[in-house]
């Protein structure tokens, strides 16, 4: 398929940029780098209550905005949210994190948590923001009757370097804890310290997507060894998924981006998910390009995309519930 014609149209906007840092560094690139992002006349997401929080983690404390559907049920299902960025940028209040969070507390009746982790600066590396996601799901899970949550209806999702701390964070709950998520959701995650190679396939789209959008080898080396403050060969399963004993992981959604270098990997980590009997979904998202949750809401694939994570939400329970109802 195609990349989807309201990106392409704007793809000649990049033509001539080289990095994001000398893009935000130069007013014109900036104002064609800006004018690339927007989402101008975009419907404005669900409008739910909302508040913020400071919890404590072993590093000190962590922000979280809480997020409220409509009504006062005490059984409802929870989901714990972590925005993408590389492991270096991200907030609060990215599309990526606000929107999609607004979305899930709308569309799955769902207590939504997104977490403002620690960012790999000035000596933060891992496990710091994975050792912060985990803290915020426990804190999520502890105070599920304050929320209104069920606690066993708790899930764990992320979109990129988010997808990638949701996947370590559920393997320490299932081995520290014992007490998985109910679900996992990685959206375009990278799961891999090296990425496997592209397929044919993927590796004649990703020649139509511009260098400025693209994981180059160069550029996940550099990413990813930043994120672990040293090097590729120090990483464990807890800090690249892909490496750990996956058995007894909990339910897990994958959505890859059709146009995206990480959907190697997304394929790759689905495939080790199901040869180790975990209970595994894909899915790719056509005609999108990596971190297509900061797009538009309203285009498709990025609604059914929200619709089916919001039923992955609403519907997820742990193997104990289930034992117990069947």
């Amino acid at each position: 398929m195609p990349i989807h014609p309201a990106i392409a149209s704007k793809l000649a906007l990049l033509e001539g940029l080289t990095s994001f840092e000398t893009a935000m560094a130069d007013p014109d690139q900036r104002a064609r780098l800006d004018e690339f992002m927007s989402i101008t006349g975009a419907p404005l997401p669900p409008q739910v209550r909302t508040r913020d929080e400071t919890i404590d983690g072993p590093h000190g404390s962590i922000p979280v905005r809480v997020y409220l559907p409509a009504g006062d049920a005490t059984d409802r299902p929870g989901l714990v949210w972590l925005h993408g960025g590389a492991f270096v940028s991200g907030d609060l209040d990215m599309p990526e994190a606000d929107w999609t969070a607004r979305q899930m507390a709308d569309r799955a009746g769902a207590v939504v948590v997104s977490v403002d982790y620690r960012l790999c600066h000035d000596g933060v590396h891992h496990p710091v923001p994975y050792d912060d996601v985990v803290a915020a799901f426990r804190w999520t899970r502890e105070n599920a009757d304050a929320l209104g949550i069920d606690p066993t209806r708790l899930s764990l999702g992320g979109a990129s370097a988010g997808g990638n701390l949701a996947i370590g964070a559920a393997l320490k709950l299932r081995d520290e804890d014992g007490e998985p998520p109910a679900a996992l959701l990685p959206i375009y995650p990278v799961a891999h310290a090296v990425l496997p190679p592209a397929s044919p396939a993927l590796a004649a789209r990703m020649a139509e997507v511009p260098a400025l959008l693209r994981f180059l080898p160069e550029d996940t080396h550099s990413f990813n060894t930043n994120y672990l403050g040293g090097p590729l060969s120090s990483a464990d399963g807890y800090a690249f998924g892909a490496l750990a004993v996956l058995e007894g992981l909990c339910p897990t959604l994958v959505v890859n981006a059709e146009y995206d270098d990480l959907r190697s990997s997304g394929e790759a980590f689905v495939a080790q998910l199901a040869l180790a009997g975990v209970d595994v979904r894909q899915v790719t998202a056509v005609w999108m390009l990596h971190g297509f949750l900061n797009t538009r809401p309203d285009l498709e694939p990025v609604d059914s995309t929200l619709t089916l994570m919001a039923d992955v939400v609403a519907t997820a329970r742990t193997p104990e519930t289930l034992e117990v109802a069947a």
